[in-house]
């Protein structure tokens, strides 16, 4: 009976992750899809306490008394912008637990002689994908938070190096098959999947981090489906496939988005030296403005479409911006805001960043529908932003990222652009658009600059 239970309740969870996934993919629903999400990891957690393979509940008891401790604090105190770092912190420790699951299960197995071919092979599996998963994502973790250098960090040879790492990771995954009791070659296993997951990710930038954050998260999928099998869990293997084929998808579309193969991301080492080189160079002179006469503009405007951009989350400006915003809406202005799939530091970043600071969702337009507006549009301000934006991405076949979807900001009636300085932007090209004759620059902290705004379109 208690059994059945079990197994009632994790088909209502799989049914609420189903249901949560689907409202995810909105920003007016998002909200309800993650108390979906939350409300299915609780039945299924208080289902997993059911299971009669619990013979004591000390344990788990402290467990989850310390995983409250640590998860209010990350999920109430850390800031929007810093929320990719967060993300990628939770994949590690999810990525852990799956490790540890292994390591346990493996280790109860030898023990007792349980331990058989076919089981061996689900937990290589996922110690494998888990391991790497937790030091990928603690080296993501590092990047966004600027522990670590943002830029590509390259050796001679490292794609054959991180090939070879992978082969003898296989290598040993095909060992233990034959071999099952072989305990030194699981712990070199698990120890060679961490070194790789520590190279996989070094030479990979900082603004392609959304795209890898989105692939570890299908790693620690992938994980906790083997977990599942591992130890006969149906809900981990539901719920780890949906995170592995999301994650895997999500993935795919960024680096379709930025018009990047797959292998490009992950091994191209693709982005900005961190050379500060001057966008005149493209053929024309940014013409610099003030706070003043950008005021003035932005005061007088009909239509102004708001563009932000990584600059704005690094700046934390997205209060300020919605605070301009509303100050030209009060002038009797329309205010739209363009969200490129690939603006900020993860996928839906400038959404979530935006909501959070009082924005209508209503406001936030896509790239495939705000583009038609731009040609009607007095002002289009951009903060922030600068491959999303670069018109050479459809005039200059020669150019890194051609092909790549951009916002049509040139097509505006006028455009300005808020920027901390005259360099490039992560492809390393220089932005035609900063060049524009109806381009201003307006140099400084993106926050700073928005107050400046604000206060010049108060008293104009």
């Amino acid at each position: 009976m208690t059994e059945t239970v079990i197994q009632v309740a994790y088909l209502i969870a799989a049914f609420l992750f189903i249901t949560a996934l689907r409202a995810l993919g909105r920003p007016d629903s998002a909200r309800r899809g993650m108390q979906l999400a939350a409300f299915g990891m609780a039945v299924a957690v208080a289902a997993t306490l059911l299971h009669a393979r619990i013979v004591t509940y000390e344990w788990i008891a402290i467990g989850a008394v310390l995983g409250a401790a640590a998860g209010y604090p990350l999920g109430m105190w850390v800031p929007m912008t810093a929320m990719p770092q967060r993300i990628a912190l939770s994949h590690a420790f999810g990525a852990l637990a799956a490790t540890l699951v292994g390591v346990g299960e493996y280790s109860h197995d030898l023990a007792v002689g349980a331990i058989t071919r076919t089981h061996v092979l689900a937990l290589s599996f996922e110690v494998l994908l888990g391991s790497l998963t937790v030091t990928g994502s603690a080296m993501a973790f590092g990047k966004l938070q600027e522990i670590l250098p943002g830029r590509p960090v390259t050796f001679p040879y490292q794609n054959i190096v991180n090939l070879v790492l992978v082969a003898a990771g296989v290598g040993c995954l095909a060992w233990l098959i034959a071999y099952p009791i072989d305990a030194r070659v699981f712990v070199s296993m698990i120890v060679i999947a961490a070194v790789v997951g520590v190279l996989f990710v070094l030479p990979i930038g900082g603004a392609d981090m959304p795209v890898v954050v989105s692939l570890l998260n299908s790693y620690a999928g992938l994980a906790a489906v083997a977990t599942g099998f591992a130890i006969d869990n149906n809900i981990l293997i539901i719920v780890g496939a949906l995170d592995g084929l999301s994650g895997l998808i999500l993935s795919l579309a960024m680096s379709k988005a930025m018009n990047r193969s797959f292998a490009n991301v992950l091994f191209g080492a693709f982005g900005a030296d961190g050379s500060v080189a001057s966008a005149e160079a493209a053929g024309g002179e940014m013409s610099e403005t003030n706070s003043e006469n950008a005021a003035l503009r932005l005061a007088y405007a009909e239509r102004v479409i708001m563009v932000p951009g990584y600059g704005l989350a690094v700046s934390q400006a997205q209060h300020q911006m919605r605070e301009l915003g509303e100050l030209i809406q009060k002038r009797g202005g329309e205010v739209r805001y363009a969200i490129h799939p690939v603006a900020g530091r993860m996928p839906g970043h400038m959404n979530v960043l935006l909501a959070e600071a009082g924005v209508p969702y209503d406001k936030l337009i896509d790239m495939d529908e705000i583009n038609e507006r731009f040609a009607e549009t007095d002002v289009a301000v951009v903060v922030g932003a600068n491959d999303v934006v670069n018109p050479a991405a459809q005039t200059n076949r020669a150019s890194p990222i051609f092909g790549m979807p951009i916002l049509k900001v040139a097509d505006a009636k006028s455009v300005l652009v808020l920027k901390r300085g005259r360099g490039k932007g992560f492809s390393g090209v220089d932005n035609d658009l900063f060049v524009d004759p109806k381009t201003s620059m307006l140099f400084g902290d993106a926050r700073e600059s928005l107050l400046d705004l604000g206060a010049e379109v108060k008293s104009a």
